[in-house]
């Protein structure tokens, strides 16, 4: 059988903002016609058309967490953020991108230690990479012992595998719109709480996620390169590292 060598040209990179997560609580939850809003974590990151949705979670283990969220917020419906002010935590939402203020009727149900969770929706695609890239280390750990046999030769270290770690990079145009997530991930770059920050880094993307093989990991970003001349576009070279262990899908299934 024939081998299909992957060309850099299906890649694609997907993108989770950074500050897109917060935890609040019943006390937060303003209800009522035109003044309904939730006041949450000051200095998040969230931006007017932002997707988002809610879920509980245990703040112990970080696992799904019981209570019922304010109504009629659903767990499985997109909302979208109408605005946010980052100085007063104050975020109000709609159920369509650019809508009315969703009307909140009660202010939910929880139990310590269980909190109300907003969050990014999904991976966005980057229209404008150029490029990315990820490696992958191993440290090596000493473990020679002294009192070997002499012999004809000099002995050899021996070593065991250590910690993983990772680091990546990605080649991103500037463009002239100003929601384009591709600027968004440069200013992201100094966004001091990076919760939400995420990355699936596609080495094969097909029509469906069930086609395509990818790389997933929650992330924060280090550093952003500017490069300005007058003969060529303007490109920032991110780069970013793991906060844990990265996914692998490089398995498709039809």
């Amino acid at each position: 059988m024939a081998v299909t060598v992957l060309s850099g040209t299906s890649g694609a990179l997907y993108y989770k903002p950074a500050g897109t997560i917060g935890d609040f609580g019943t006390s937060a939850v303003t209800t009522g016609e035109s003044v309904s809003k939730i006041t949450g974590k000051f200095y998040l990151n969230f931006k007017a058309g932002d997707p988002i949705k809610f879920k509980i979670v245990n703040t112990q283990t970080g696992a799904a967490g019981t209570g019922t969220l304010p109504a009629p917020i659903s767990s499985a419906t997109t909302y979208f953020v109408l605005s946010y002010v980052a100085a007063t935590g104050v975020l109000t939402f709609s159920t369509t991108a650019g809508g009315s203020v969703l009307t909140l009727t009660d202010v939910g149900t929880l139990a310590a230690p269980n909190e109300f969770e907003v969050y990014y929706a999904d991976y966005a695609a980057v229209g404008q990479v150029q490029n990315w890239s990820f490696e992958i280390s191993r440290a090596e750990i000493d473990v020679t012992t002294i009192g070997q046999a002499v012999g004809q030769y000099a002995p050899f270290k021996a070593y065991i595998p250590g910690f993983a770690d990772g680091n990546g990079s990605a080649s991103v145009f500037v463009t002239s719109e100003d929601g384009a997530l591709s600027n968004r991930m440069v200013e992201d770059v100094l966004q001091r709480q990076q919760v939400g920050a995420a990355f699936r880094l596609y080495t094969d993307k097909g029509s469906t996620e069930a086609l395509s093989r990818s790389i997933a990991m929650d992330a924060v970003l280090l550093s952003a390169t500017l490069n300005i001349n007058p003969d060529d576009a303007q490109m920032v070279e991110i780069t970013f590292r793991p906060t844990g262990a990265p996914s692998f899908d490089f398995s498709t299934t039809a």
